[in-house]
């Protein structure tokens, strides 16, 4: 019973922090299982090698800069918009090597469902702050990010029933958020294109 909600916090830890920082999410794993303070389930200790921790750094530190240059980060998580759910969705897929294929490809499905909801959460959030014309936001939110990353890797470690009940909370709160921003840009756009041209 413990060792299925250690996983299942690993699950949502892991699919939740690949969506808004797979590089730091990878790094934090593959240390953390490394220095022995959790087993990672299924083949998630391939995370633990040091050239996959070493390129997790490199990619970690060019994304610390990059998101915190405004607009230029709107380019980075553009880019990001495949490779987080994948990463994701790979880190359910290795999770659960040890399930059924039956069971293992739905995992890997749900968690790169996840990691695409706090992904296109995070890009929204980011979009509507960098039509802000100071860069500090920008920076602040960044910082923030990063923050929530390491917190929900701890949480994932130390408390894993706390853990999935914030991701739940998360989910649900995300899922509001998007459809609000949705129908906020269709109605300035609707407005935009009803508005009279003027001579």
């Amino acid at each position: 019973m413990v060792d299925s909600i250690n996983n299942l916090a690993v699950l949502l830890g892991s699919s939740w922090g690949s969506g808004v920082n797979l590089y730091l999410t990878i790094a934090g794993l593959g240390i953390a299982h490394r220095l022995q303070w959790t087993t990672l389930p299924g083949n998630m200790d391939t995370l633990a090698h040091p050239i996959v921790i070493a390129v997790a750094v490199l990619m970690y530190l060019v994304e610390f800069f990059a998101d915190k240059i405004p607009y230029v980060d709107s380019v980075w998580d553009s880019i990001h918009t495949l490779i987080r759910p994948i990463g994701g969705s790979m880190m359910g897929y290795m999770a659960s090597a040890d399930i059924a294929p039956a069971i293992q490809i739905p995992i890997a499905v749900l968690t790169g469902a996840i990691a695409l909801d706090s992904h296109l959460t995070k890009a929204t959030a980011r979009a509507a702050i960098n039509t802000s014309p100071e860069p500090v936001t920008n920076s602040i939110a960044s910082v923030a990010e990063d923050a929530g990353v390491l917190g929900a890797l701890y949480l994932t470690l130390c408390h894993p029933v706390i853990l999935t009940i914030l991701v739940i909370v998360f989910i649900v709160f995300s899922i509001w958020f998007l459809v609000k921003m949705f129908h906020l840009v269709k109605s300035v756009f609707r407005k935009k294109h009803t508005q009279p041209s003027t001579p």
